[in-house]
């Protein structure tokens, strides 16, 4: 059974509530020299030349006050808990910048995605997090991008991974 916190408890409750669940999201890549870190609201105003929103929290390790994680324009759907699949999520971005699309174009590996979700009153208290996902595709068109976020695919696991020789397993063959 999921532990759930009582602030995320009483806002699942009541019919209106001013708690906001904020999904965090961070990307990471050998080729980026720091992970990416967005965020779904925008909790406090980072910087005002450029203007900036995000979430501090301490999620992954991060510094709040030099580490925030981003506002985007984006939404999500979080892995569900189904047994017989994946844990598997979408994320949505608004294209608001070409620089998105030159981004997602650039990688030629998959990058790894960590998702959490918390309550915008408490952006360190984690309510749910998924770890070490990857990024299995991404499409868009000139409205939005379309991120999909899942396990690594079984199907780029080497099989068999060891023969059994006796150069491999001396042991086997005394």
């Amino acid at each position: 059974m999921r532990r759930v916190s009582l602030n995320a408890r009483t806002a699942y409750d009541v019919a209106t509530t001013d708690e906001v669940e904020v999904a965090l999201i961070m990307i990471e890549h050998p080729l980026l020299s720091e992970p990416v870190r967005l965020s779904t609201d925008p909790t406090e105003r980072l910087s005002t030349e450029p203007l900036m929103y995000g979430t501090r929290s301490n999620w992954m390790e991060s510094n709040p006050a030099t580490e925030p994680f981003l506002f985007i324009l984006a939404s999500t759907d979080i892995p569900g808990d189904l047994e017989d699949a994946p844990a598997a999520a979408t994320i949505v971005v608004e294209n608001v910048d070409s620089e998105i699309a030159e981004t997602l174009r650039s990688f030629t590996d998959r990058p790894t995605v960590h998702m959490a979700v918390v309550m915008a009153s408490s952006p360190d208290l984690v309510e749910v997090e998924f770890r070490g996902m990857v990024m299995v595709g991404s499409s868009g068109n000139a409205g939005e991008i379309t991120i999909e976020v899942s396990r690594a695919p079984i199907e780029e696991e080497s099989v068999p991974m060891d023969r059994f020789t006796k150069n491999r397993f001396p042991g086997m063959f005394r």
